[in-house]
């Protein structure tokens, strides 16, 4: 198997192949972040296809000071932002101000050997949930979080990737964890009081 290094200089080159190969290897990891980003798959697969446009229009620039999974993740999130700025130009749930919530964090669930009906559909309705959560994000907190807890990048990747302090990112993703942490609390309290609200409108039907 190539590596990213020997793709990159075939396609800087003209190998179409090679940067086929290099589509191959991301596609998925772009299609995530874009699609975390956006909230949808019609705009993930959009940007998608426009970064690896983009990132075939410039590999002959690319200098090979980042590895490619960076570079190309940089594309991805630059054009995601100005996309979210563009179309949703109203006001976010704000997160400057502080919460009180203690450093609780939302924390990943992790996946049993054989898990049942139920779980796999409580998982599914976990993460349709969180996604939902997710776009009420603004842009900048949304895009810390997504590379952070979903993607995998370090806080100093981050950093360059959003061209911004250290201390910025980890305030954003911070500040974006309680804040999620606190709509998922919210709606899940909700959704229990509107279950027991149910089964009492149940028993007095029945008793009827």
């Amino acid at each position: 198997m190539y590596r990213d290094e020997d793709l990159v200089t075939r396609s800087k080159n003209g190998d179409l192949q090679a940067f086929e190969e290099l589509v191959c290897r991301y596609e998925r990891k772009v299609y995530s972040l874009a699609y975390r980003m956006m909230g949808n798959y019609d705009d993930a697969n959009d940007i998608a296809q426009e970064a690896f446009l983009r990132a075939f229009q410039a590999i002959s620039g690319f200098r090979g000071d980042s590895s490619f999974s960076t570079w190309i993740s940089h594309i991805v999130t630059n054009l995601c932002r100005d996309e979210l700025r563009k179309r949703y130009r109203i006001s976010f749930e704000s997160l400057d101000q502080e919460l009180c919530l203690g450093d609780v964090e939302v924390k990943k669930q992790m996946p049993s050997s054989e898990p049942g009906p139920d779980e796999i559909y409580e998982r599914y309705e976990f993460q349709q949930e969180l996604q939902e959560l997710l776009t009420t994000l603004s842009p900048e907190f949304r895009l810390a979080l997504v590379l952070r807890d979903i993607q995998g990048y370090s806080y100093q990747e981050i950093a360059e990737l959003m061209e911004c302090s250290l201390g910025t990112v980890k305030s954003r993703i911070n500040r974006a964890r309680n804040f999620l942490k606190d709509k998922i609390l919210a709606q899940r309290e909700q959704n229990l009081t509107n279950k027991r609200l149910y089964n009492l409108k149940g028993g007095e039907a029945n008793e009827l």
